[in-house]
């Protein structure tokens, strides 16, 4: 008698939104998984920031103008946008929407204001809060940068306290720890491969 396989739930593919306060080490955790190659397709912020000098066009994000950011989100290109410290940032509704019909999982990192959008939008992505081993850790990240003037970090700083009071309302905390990108981007892997292995799989619908 031939022995009938068990079905298992089909895993459709997923949205994963990394969040967490400026300064934390958002990019620099995505950068480290595309780098070790993780089989994600990662989404590529458009923005009006000015470019840091360590950052690539197209791959950290889509530098573009403040027209061309207005003429996007006229067109409804933008699954959410924010304006983050004076600054617009937006994700592509269709970049998402093909990567998901290819069936890839779908990696967005995004500010706090931006994943509470998501959250409305799209209630099954999975949402992890990455969070730093201290606020005093956090400014000497940011002053480490030395992109921005004092009122202008002491303006960040304040904000992050109050992002860091949001963790709750996230499926997922990880601490960031200093030069230890590698254990944050497997504990993301982690957290993608637990989610796959789910009884009842999240769908994500745009």
């Amino acid at each position: 008698m031939t022995e009938q396989p068990i079905q298992l739930p089909e895993h459709p593919p997923l949205l994963i939104v990394v969040s967490g306060p400026s300064g934390v080490g958002k990019d620099a955790a995505l950068r480290r998984m595309h780098e070790l190659h993780y089989p994600f397709h990662f989404l590529v912020t458009n923005t009006t920031r000015p470019k840091r000098e360590n950052e690539i066009d197209d791959v950290d994000y889509h530098f573009i103008t403040k027209e061309q950011f207005a003429e996007m989100q006229a067109r409804g290109e933008f699954l959410e946008r924010a304006s983050v410290y004076g600054y617009d940032y937006g994700n592509s509704k269709q970049e998402v929407r093909e990567a998901l019909e290819r069936g890839q999982d779908v990696i967005m990192r995004i500010d706090v204001q931006g994943a509470a959008t998501i959250k409305r939008l799209v209630p099954d992505a999975i949402f992890i809060f990455l969070m730093p081993p201290s606020m005093q850790v956090l400014e000497a990240r940011l002053r480490r940068r030395r992109t921005e003037p004092e009122d202008y970090l002491r303006l960040r700083l304040h904000a992050a306290r109050l992002e860091m009071n949001e963790f709750e309302k996230f499926d997922y905390v990880i601490v960031n720890e200093d030069d230890q990108l590698n254990d944050t981007a497997q504990l993301i892997h982690s957290i993608i491969l637990a989610e796959k292995s789910r009884s009842k799989p999240r769908r994500v619908s745009l």
